[in-house]
């Protein structure tokens, strides 16, 4: 049976993912928060909260004990907050976002290298925030741009390992609403063009990205790909 390892699965696309790969017969290895009472039984899971940087590594080693081989890795966990100006924004804000959309990735990263866990192909959830620098976005873009950053550079060291951070588009989920769809718009543009632009639910959007696994291997290792401008 394949397997899959996945963060941040209590909601919007990591649960969605958790669905799409029961589905398909994988085996799910989970970190994250919360388990949706769905899936209790049905997934191996270790609470963890990523913010807490000095116990993921443990964290990471009670859940993948004795395992030698990952197929997939999806890095999903994410952290946005409020819509505001960079100005506006305090370091310990950012510092957090870092923390979880950067920081706590690399050691998960460095828990595969170092018990040399088997691992085919590496997915990063990216954003086309890493890349656009619009207004309001503060430090996410600065935190999804070092994600991008980080995944190529462990693609340098993880040779036999695909690794990608990939954007994948727009998506309808819980921190989408809250934080982006109620922001003002005239002071920041891009919500605006959310508002107005065709959205996926959570499970549309995890079965175009499983769909697309292979294709996502055509990209040079280390890339940074917008799931958008994929050819089907």
């Amino acid at each position: 049976m394949k397997k899959v390892f996945i963060t941040g699965i209590g909601s919007g696309l990591g649960k969605a993912f958790v669905k799409v790969f029961l589905e398909n017969e994988y085996k799910v290895y989970a970190l994250g928060r919360h388990l949706p009472d769905e899936f209790i039984g049905k997934i191996k899971f270790e609470k963890a909260d990523l913010l807490s940087l000095e116990n993921v590594y443990k964290s990471i080693e009670n859940l993948l004990y004795g395992i030698n081989a990952v197929d997939i890795v999806i890095l999903n966990a994410g952290l946005l907050t409020p819509l505001k100006d960079i100005h506006d924004t305090p370091i310990y804000e950012m510092n957090r976002m870092m923390d979880i959309n950067v920081w706590a990735n690399k050691i998960i990263l460095d828990y595969i290298i170092d018990k040399k866990i088997k691992t085919d192909q590496i997915i990063a959830i990216s954003s086309g925030a890493s890349v656009n620098g619009n207004r309001g976005w503060h430090g996410y873009s600065i935190s999804k741009a070092a994600l991008n950053m980080l995944i190529k550079l462990y693609s340098r060291e993880m040779e036999n390992t695909h690794l990608i951070a990939l954007a994948p588009g727009l998506i309808l989920t819980p921190m989408l609403e809250e934080f982006v769809l109620s922001a003002d718009e005239k002071k920041f543009p891009s919500v605006k063009r959310i508002k107005q632009s065709p959205k996926m639910t959570p499970e549309e959007a995890a079965k175009k990205i499983f769909n697309l696994l292979p294709k996502l291997k055509e990209f040079e290792s280390g890339s940074y790909v917008d799931i958008r401008k994929i050819r089907s």
